[in-house]
């Protein structure tokens, strides 16, 4: 990258990195840095009358500094939080030679920079404990500088909240906002949680394929790739399910999966094309025993993560404390629209859906009309925990009938905060019953359904080898982490959500000639924009002293040897702006 690529901080910071080498510094140095302790084990813990944390040795990246003379303040942070340390140039110099103090400490290193420091611990006059430094090595040498992020007593102040900097560059965002550390913490307290409930029950955690010849087990667009080797076209898997249920087959009794799925749809706060799901399947149960279960997972997984069972989320408290109300679809439809939609054929549902101005598309069959209703008219209702129960069988094709509700399947969703939280059926076990199923979901495929289920013919074999009566759920592991840690967004659970590419983002036109046409030296052009000044009306933010400092500053910074406008060159220049 060419100098007049940088901004005056990145040639600054590159400069200082030129300046250790030359002193024999190594600012990336291969060996292993022995530490013994974190920050949060020392604030917690150091005690002044035991005398105790009196040879310690971190490291952390540099995050704030006091200059003082002979003697100096720093904040280091690690992976638990943040430290203050204290820097005198007679302890870490203790020789004629200082420099380590004098020009590297003071002069060569910036926030950001990640530094081993040794020595004892110590409460200062104002009773902030506090790492007396006697040596210290510098690890890794920051050449970018960090967005400032002022804390004080926990309280994060001007902390960076731009979406667009806080997902795409995710190692930024956890530097300088460590409370996001604690949201993907929790994200795995969650699933470590589930994992002690299932592996208390013997039940046994597999790994299935991702890429797969069918993409089967929901209803889903699905992403599509080529293996070459083989010469045929493979899939990105939608769910796990139907590989979980051939080892049923096969005579487990209880396994389990936590997998990323890919569905080839649309993104928005809830959805991502990448997502986690956590699914199970257990023979000899039904849909009741699941809901049962699934109300026992959610209240461990709360209690583990906050010791109770209410969770705040936004403006909302909800109690996930069992038993949660259950209703069918249609008697939720009945009680949210006044429309008893029990019996109706495609025609009439398609009626209700313009009577009640709910989207519909021609090649929607009754199951979807039916769940666009639900989804439009209802779904947004259910706050507190709710199992929706008894689905349509056109939108279940995997899901036993119902034993007593023609027309309709054993299937439940877990409705919490008004979003889908789990799914979960009796699971279809008769090969015949399936495989009919699946032709039905050709039709749907032939009518213009991208989601309609393909026919997996192994799988429907496999139940011809005998499947016990089972049931299996599905957890969506981002949404559940989103409630539970009171998060807007499914990108802000996910430590690297899809975005557009940069290449890809439209780029702001750059014209030399807006800048000449008023006046402004061609030399200083190039300059005004490693500034931030992409156009000429961008110069209407700024007023002409600071320009003209940032400009000499700039100037001087990276050695362009230009002679410096004076202030009322600047003024001339600024008034121009219309």
């Amino acid at each position: 990258m060419s100098n007049m690529m940088l901004s005056e901080q990145e040639q600054i910071r590159r400069n200082s990195l030129d300046e250790l080498r030359k002193l024999g510094i190594n600012p990336y140095p291969a060996a292993e840095y022995k530490t013994n302790v974190f920050a949060q084990d020392i604030l917690q813990n150091f005690i002044t009358e035991k005398n105790n944390f009196q040879d310690v040795s971190l490291a952390g990246r540099i995050m704030s500094r006091r200059i003082m003379g002979n003697a100096s303040f720093a904040e280091l942070m690690d992976s638990s939080g943040r430290i203050q340390i204290y820097i005198r140039r007679d302890d870490i110099c203790p020789g004629e030679d200082k420099t380590m103090y004098n020009t590297v400490f003071k002069h060569l290193l910036d926030i950001g920079d990640i530094i081993g420091v040794k020595g004892p611990v110590f409460k200062t006059q104002m009773g902030e404990t506090t790492v007396h430094v006697k040596e210290f090595t510098i690890l890794s040498k920051s050449i970018r500088p960090l967005p400032i992020v002022k804390e004080k007593d926990g309280i994060l102040y001007d902390a960076v909240t731009d979406p667009e900097m806080r997902y795409r560059q995710r190692y930024v965002d956890l530097i300088v906002n460590p409370h996001i550390r604690d949201v993907f913490r929790k994200r795995t307290q969650i699933v470590q949680s589930m994992r002690e409930l299932f592996n208390s029950r013997g039940y046994l955690e597999v790994e299935t394929p991702i890429l797969q010849p069918i993409p089967g087990g929901a209803a889903a667009r699905p992403f599509i790739t080529h293996h070459n080797t083989l010469d045929i076209p493979l899939y990105l898997r939608i769910a796990d399910e139907l590989y979980l249920k051939r080892l049923i087959v096969g005579g487990f009794e209880g396994v389990y999966e936590f997998a990323k799925d890919f569905r080839n749809e649309g993104m928005d706060r809830n959805h991502n094309p990448e997502f986690t799901v956590m699914e199970i399947y257990i023979a000899y149960k039904d849909y009741n025993w699941m809901m049962n279960f699934t109300e026992e997972i959610i209240k461990k997984v709360a209690l583990d993560l906050h010791g109770k069972t209410e969770v705040i989320y936004g403006d909302k408290i909800i109690n996930l404390n069992p038993p949660f109300k259950r209703i069918s679809m249609l008697d939720a439809i009945k009680e949210h629209t006044g429309i008893d939609i029990t019996g109706m054929d495609e025609n009439g549902l398609r009626k209700v859906c313009d009577n009640l101005e709910v989207p519909h598309t021609v090649e929607m069959g009754k199951g979807k009309l039916i769940d666009a209703i639900f989804s439009e008219k209802c779904e947004h209702n259910y706050v507190q925990p709710t199992f929706i129960i008894d689905y349509p069988t056109e939108t279940s094709p995997l899901t036993k009938m119902h034993r007593s509700k023609p027309g309709l399947t054993e299937r439940f969703e877990l409705m919490i905060n008004g979003k889908e939280i789990a799914n979960a059926y009796s699971e279809l076990n008769d090969p015949i019953d399936q495989m009919e199923r699946f032709q039905d979901q050709l039709r749907l495929s032939e009518k213009g359904d991208e989601e309609a289920m393909f026919i997996d013919l192994d799988f429907v074999r496999a139940l011809e080898y005998g499947m016990p009566p089972t049931s299996g759920m599905g957890i969506g592991i981002d949404r559940l982490t989103m409630l539970l840690t009171n998060q807007p967004s499914i990108q802000d659970v996910l430590l690297f959500p899809q975005m557009k590419p940069e290449s890809h983002k439209p780029k702001i036109e750059f014209h030399k000639e807006e800048f000449t046409e008023h006046g402004i030296p061609e030399e200083w052009i190039e300059p005004l924009r490693k500034l931030g000044f992409n156009s000429f009306l961008k110069l209407k933010e700024v007023k002409a002293g600071k320009l003209f400092n940032d400009l000499c500053g700039y100037n001087k910074k990276n050695k362009l040897g230009l002679t410096n406008p004076s202030l009322d060159d600047v003024k001339r220049w600024l008034e121009q702006i219309v």
